[in-house]
């Protein structure tokens, strides 16, 4: 099998002739035959100054390059799309798949042994999970990590659960102009994806519980140091998997993986968007997330994080309580240990790994769930004939159950 640069040489009609006009214009960028002659880790850059969620990329890439250089392969950047939530009109949703075949296409027309996607912002990393599983190259998923916490006259603040909320009572009047003007430069202090356990967050912990990421990287907050040393392990990891052609998408996801995504999503407090994601995701696999499943694994699966909008805290101390690792140890037999990671190890091996933190109070026990189901259940009746997601965790108990008047207009016919 061909690799390197010579995977997937254009069709010119003369394979010789093709390599040799490869080697020649890429040689126009500086690069020496030891450097060509190495494995090749493709990373796509999904840096815009349109997306501050992705506002770390450029230092995530130079220090994946970092990693993949230091292993003894060549790092190749290359750009996809990048999708930021309030900047996509009229909404991003729809450019999900566009990504999807965006970043699928680029990874399958360029030659690259192996390949790292970088991304955070909700539609984002289940646009790359998409294509890497259809590419099906031996892939690593490194998250753009969440923003550190805003404050606001001693309040934390969190964008975007906070968000709604104070614009709320400023529309009631209850804070003025120069208020909210002030908590407007407060919510989102740094670069990175949102702080709470919103669409961001939960694909990232899903990626890291399907093992296709590094421990602790969903959790990481994006300025932080240790999120560039992550970023560095990575590029070492990708350039092993590019020397030994494995492991790829296909050997990694199994109907384990998936169910312990689903687990990880309901203790979490995971955002309905998840479960859109997941299913499309798994939908490029042999694989399928069957509802009723999901819905009982809610009845099942407490939510242990206490996180905003279901708990209390952000992503910031999830992460410094010991992040999903630590969260599959407090789960126990929820989780399937031995399913396989991008790292050769199991779970059960990350598991062992997971940090103890003393008085921490953002991953609790299954003894001392924050709600003792799941975050979310299914929903079935005439207003959902097809199935309804609801995150009960993060509803209050009054839009549980409601009784009222159904009002039915009707127009006369002509």
């Amino acid at each position: 099998m061909a690799d390197g640069l010579r995977k997937g040489l254009t069709s010119y009609g003369d394979a010789g002739f093709s390599l040799f006009l490869r080697k020649a214009f890429i040689k126009a960028m500086g690069y020496s035959d030891d450097a060509l002659n190495r494995p090749i880790v493709g990373i796509t850059n999904t840096y815009s100054d349109y997306n501050p969620c992705h506002g770390n990329v450029p230092q995530i890439i130079e220090a994946v390059k970092r990693g993949v250089m230091l292993s003894g392969a060549m790092p190749f950047v290359f750009p996809t799309i990048s999708i930021a939530e309030s900047f996509a009109h009229p909404t991003s949703m729809y450019l999900r798949n566009l990504m999807a075949m965006d970043t699928e296409e680029m990874i399958r027309a360029q030659p690259m042994d192996a390949v790292i996607v970088i991304g955070g912002c909700d539609k984002t990393l289940p646009a790359q999970l998409m294509a890497a599983i259809s590419a099906d190259l031996p892939t690593v998923v490194i998250p753009v990590g969440p923003m550190v916490v805003g404050h606001h006259k001693g309040e934390v603040l969190g964008a975007c659960t906070d968000c709604r909320r104070l614009w709320g009572k400023y529309r009631a009047g209850e804070i003025d102009d120069s208020e909210i003007e002030a908590v407007n430069g407060r919510l989102a202090p740094s670069v990175g994806t949102c702080m709470v356990m919103g669409t961001a967050s939960t694909m990232a912990c899903i990626t890291e519980a399907l093992g296709l990421s590094l421990p602790m990287s969903a959790t990481i907050p994006a300025p932080h140091a240790e999120r560039f040393r992550s970023a560095e392990a990575s590029g070492r990891v990708a350039a092993e998997m590019a020397k030994t052609k494995g492991p790829k998408p296909s050997e990694i996801l199994t109907p384990a993986s998936f169910r312990n995504a689903q687990v990880v999503m309901q203790a979490i407090g995971g955002s309905t968007n998840g479960l859109i994601h997941l299913t499309a995701i798994a939908n490029r696999s042999p694989h399928k997330i069957d509802l009723e499943a999901f819905d009982k694994l809610g009845r099942e699966v407490p939510v242990l994080v206490d996180l905003k909008p279901s708990g209390e805290h952000y992503m910031e101390h999830f992460h410094h309580a010991g992040g999903v690792p630590k969260l599959m140890a407090q789960l126990g037999d929820l989780i399937d240990l031995d399913a396989r990671t991008i790292t050769g190890q199991t779970l059960r091996e990350v598991v062992a790994n997971a940090e103890d933190v003393p008085g921490q109070d953002a991953i609790r026990s299954k003894a001392n769930p924050i709600k003792s189901e799941g975050a979310m259940a299914i929903l079935h009746g005439n207003l959902a004939p097809r199935g309804a997601v609801i995150k009960q965790s993060a509803a209050s108990p009054k839009l549980l159950q409601h009784t009222g008047r159904a009002w039915c207009s009707s127009r006369s016919r002509t």
